[in-house]
């Protein structure tokens, strides 16, 4: 069985707890020669709906009025009542299995109606307005009138840490909006294939602190194929990057009750105990579909030490392999399914494809980008660290495609351009304009999509970091092409020209830019790098801010032409030093492929005495260095 098991913890209290497997097959039958609880119906007065209300109480073997309980509140989804655990999941026999096994602290359930409202049947249209509405006034409903009820007539402990709740789909939901609402109530949360009534993350946890000095166990479960697994993992990411103790749990499965019994089965017998979390790390994983899948795509899926698992069914192939930085050789079942798991991969955006009996072909099950001068897949890596480049909720701007004529190259052209927010309101406002330009083997597309030029400057904008700003992302294939000295001079040359000519007019023609060499600045990485020092260099009189990311003349390929821009910069040093306000050249660190020419250019600039800035971020000639490249470049803009 596999799953996959993630968890930040603090031990709670001296006894450590053995480690929680995967229900095994049985769990959930029944056993007549065992002692069984009981389960009753129950009516309580319920003030916030004006009606007497029913929920399902569930009290373990042996249970005594004369000894103290603690209490789990069980929610149901939002097509059931208090009735769908009962009828669909029997939890019932999974806590009478485990009370014979001594798995479980006795404690008694209570299955309450999430539905609020004085018509609380699960008939008729369930996703009715007045119907969602009522499993958020349940919140009122159960804190004021049902917990009341049941402390009041059943021997239970009545303080925070001897309280949990956890809930199905929308009683997932429920879980966490009302348990991490109300951390004075409940010190135990589990939310199995939460739905999208979850609150957003920072709506839920405002303050992560104090959910990490008042909780003892938040658990997050999903099933790997769950159409609904974004609300879990949105969650689960917010978490992290807040440091807030919880155990992430993704199963192979999709959205019932095989995976809802399963979270059920692994959280009964972690609450009302103590937890030992190191044991954690012993759990054999299983992956989550990569955020960069097709829809309802199960693979790849990517564990928590970021290896991945591809999963193709072939059965015609006869020689099947993945490239992902390098070529892992799969392997066929009888079914015909070829699957591998590679090494560690680095976080963030990574190209990759699949070598079928030799030829390169992109998955059929991740989404595709022109990338590796052919249309490739996408993976996307998890990456604590990549809030910058993350969906928030800030005010966003526009990714616009326009199209223009180019006498430069006497054909119709397009490039990419990001408009700020506010852009179209504000229609008074005029804009500086970061040119941008992709590498080798890429287009225009590659800043708007792989690189998420968007996101990060919404969210640089967003924080007061950056300046407003236009940024246009040409297309800079052009000329002879080829990886030659003279198809690289070509092209080198004859884009200096569509920048000059055709690109900066129209752009200034069409868009609301301020049009002076302080409000404009070229950049671009690897191949695209080589363009920002050919026609920056020359041009410090357009730009006055330039950024080269993992680039420099490629030697001994390029020597002549390095040279001879190597002698314009000495001969026209004082007036580059006075023009450029920022020049900044970055690498990957020594695994970039290009670090040995960045570093013969840092070198000659040095040499020079032509003013720079040097960056370094490990990762290689990949996006998450160039996304890293443009947010520490984009604050240095305009100021």
């Amino acid at each position: 069985m596999l799953f996959i098991a993630y968890t930040i913890w603090i031990t709670i209290g001296s006894k450590a707890q053995n480690i929680i497997k995967h229900a095994p097959p049985g769990f959930d039958s029944l056993h007549a020669a065992i002692s069984h609880g009981k389960i009753d119906t129950i009516t309580y007065n319920s003030k916030t709906v004006g009606t007497k209300r029913r929920a399902l109480i569930y009290m373990p073997p042996g249970y005594s009025k004369t000894k103290r309980y603690p209490v789990l509140y069980l929610l149901h989804g939002i097509g059931g009542d208090e009735k769908e655990w009962l009828n669909g999941g029997h939890p019932e026999i999974i806590w009478d299995n485990l009370y014979a096994e001594g798995k479980v602290e006795p404690m008694i359930v209570v299955m309450p109606n999430g539905r609020a409202m004085k018509d609380d049947r699960a008939t008729g249209n369930i996703f009715d307005s007045a119907k969602v509405a009522a499993f958020t006034t349940f919140e009122k409903d159960l804190l004021n009138d049902l917990i009341p009820h049941i402390e009041r007539k059943y021997p239970v402990y009545t303080d925070q840490p001897h309280r949990a709740i956890a809930g199905l789909s929308m009683g997932g939901g429920q879980s966490l909006n009302f348990g991490l609402g109300n951390l004075d109530k409940f010190a135990w949360i589990g939310a199995f294939s939460a739905a999208p009534n979850t609150k957003k993350p920072e709506d839920l946890l405002p303050d992560p602190k104090a959910a990490e000095s008042r909780l003892k166990l938040l658990w997050i479960s999903c099933g790997a194929s769950d159409g609904l697994i974004m609300f879990s993992e949105r969650t689960h990411e917010y978490l992290i990057k807040n440091r807030v103790p919880h155990i992430y749990y993704i199963e192979p499965g999709v959205h019932d009750f095989n995976v809802w019994k399963n979270g059920l089965y692994m959280f009964s017998q972690l609450i009302f105990k103590p937890v030992d979390t190191s044991a954690f790390s012993n759990y054999p994983v299983a992956g989550a579909p990569a955020s960069t899948n097709v829809r309802s795509a199960g693979y790849p899926q990517i564990l928590p030490d970021h290896r991945v698992v591809f999963s193709v069914k072939a059965p015609d192939a006869q020689r099947m392999q993945v490239d992902l930085g390098r070529k892992y050789d799969m392997v066929k079942d009888t079914s015909g399914t070829w699957t591998v798991t590679t090494d560690s991969i680095g976080e963030g955006f990574h190209y990759y494809s699949l070598f079928i009996d030799g030829v390169a072909v992109a998955d059929p099950s991740s989404e595709t980008y022109y990338g590796m001068g052919r249309m490739a897949s996408g993976i996307e890596i998890p990456f604590a660290g990549g809030a910058y480049y993350a969906m928030r909720n800030v005010p966003h701007g526009d990714i616009r495609i326009k199209k223009y004529y180019s006498k430069a190259t006497n054909s119709w052209r397009r490039f990419y351009i990001y408009t700020p927010p506010g852009y179209d309101s504000n229609t008074t406002a005029k804009y500086p304009v970061l040119y941008i330009l992709h590498g080798g083997g890429e287009d225009e597309r590659g800043w708007a999509t792989q690189g998420k030029a968007d996101l990060i400057l919404d969210n640089l904008i967003a924080e007061q970091k950056a300046r407003p700003m236009l940024v246009v992302m040409p297309d800079a294939n052009i000329g002879m092409g080829g990886f030659s000295p003279n198809g690289i001079e070509s092209s080198l040359k004859l884009f200096e020209k569509e920048m000059n000519e055709a690109i900066i007019p129209f752009v200034e023609k069409n868009y609301r830019t301020l049009n002076d060499a302080d409000s404009r600045a070229l950049a671009g990485l690897s191949l695209g790098g080589l363009h920002t020092i050919y026609t920056g260099i020359s041009n410090t009189d357009m730009f006055s801010y330039l950024g080269v990311f993992s680039s420099g003349f490629i030697i001994p390929m390029m020597n002549k032409f390095a040279d001879a821009q190597y002698a314009f910069i000495r001969d026209n040093a004082d007036k580059i030093n006075k023009n450029l306000k920022v020049f900044w050249l970055s690498e990957g660190g020594k695994e970039d492929i290009a670090y040995k020419n960045g570093q013969i250019m840092h070198g000659k600039l040095d040499e020079l005495k032509i003013k720079h800035i040097y960056y370094e971020y490990p990762g290689g000639h990949t996006w998450p260095v160039w996304r890293n490249d443009l947010y520490k470049f984009a604050q240095l803009l305009f100021k």
